[in-house]
């Protein structure tokens, strides 16, 4: 069994998913549009949709895969990115601290990357799209 993460994002997926694949290493292997349904699934589909947002993506980091879509149109707050972190852990404190730094780009950072009591190296920080992260050396 796999978990994978399935992120939501309000208009700003595709930048989202370009930024991680650029930060992390990944691969977009799939970046599907609302206007790339097929026009007899046409009225499946959200009715007030953008045709240029992105419907589904998915990016393999590794052996790790995290999907995203710009979630549904019909809600004008957007998604939030509360009550979870992503959790990353890194090789050696060297890759950690890179990780961390590259994800920080934009963003804040809740707590510096450092050494802990439990962990040769640990930090948390949000993304410049409101994504939790936690990047740990263990």
């Amino acid at each position: 069994m796999l978990i994978q993460p399935y992120l939501f994002f309000a208009g700003d997926c595709e930048q989202a998913v370009n930024f991680y694949a650029q930060q992390l290493n990944g691969n977009i292997e799939i970046m599907m549009r609302y206007q790339d349904i097929p026009a007899e699934e046409q009225q499946n589909g959200p009715p007030n949709a953008d045709p240029e947002s992105i419907m589904h993506a998915r990016l393999v980091i590794g052996d790790n895969v995290i999907m995203a879509s710009d979630g549904c149109p019909a809600d004008p707050g957007g998604p939030t990115h509360s009550g979870y972190s992503l959790s990353i852990l890194s090789e050696n404190v060297e890759q950690g601290e890179e990780v961390f730094n590259r994800l920080a780009q934009g963003g804040s950072i809740t707590m510096p990357f450092q050494p802990t009591f439990w962990a040769k190296g640990f930090g948390m920080l949000t993304d410049k799209f409101g994504v939790n992260w936690m990047v740990n050396v263990e």
